[in-house]
């Protein structure tokens, strides 16, 4: 299997990993390094393809989108306050229809 094969991922991890991505470049990261950070992400997420057979399980941990989390969160540090106020009364509203 030739390096950056990606025959021994699951329809979910490519699913992820094509998300990711262009969450990466709505940011203004080149196609490119996009891709690389995608991949990345979900190979530390799930331990890298998931091949079949048993005795293969990789718990999955979710330690990257945590720190995606708080870096959004400094981030929003930095917006106006009508603007935070809008997004947490947003949120509250959701949570309270769920």
């Amino acid at each position: 299997m030739p390096r950056g094969d990606k025959s021994a991922y699951t329809d979910k991890q490519k699913r992820q990993a094509e998300h990711i991505e262009q969450s990466y470049e709505q940011r203004g990261v080149s196609e490119k390094e996009a891709e690389r950070r995608a991949w990345a992400t979900v190979n530390k997420e799930t331990g890298g393809g998931k091949k079949s057979g048993s005795g293969r399980s990789h718990d999955v941990t979710h330690e990257p989108f945590r720190k995606g989390g708080k870096k959004g969160g400094e981030a929003s540090a930095h917006r106006p306050a009508d603007a935070r106020s809008a997004s947490a009364q947003k949120g509250a509203e959701t949570r309270k229809r769920k």
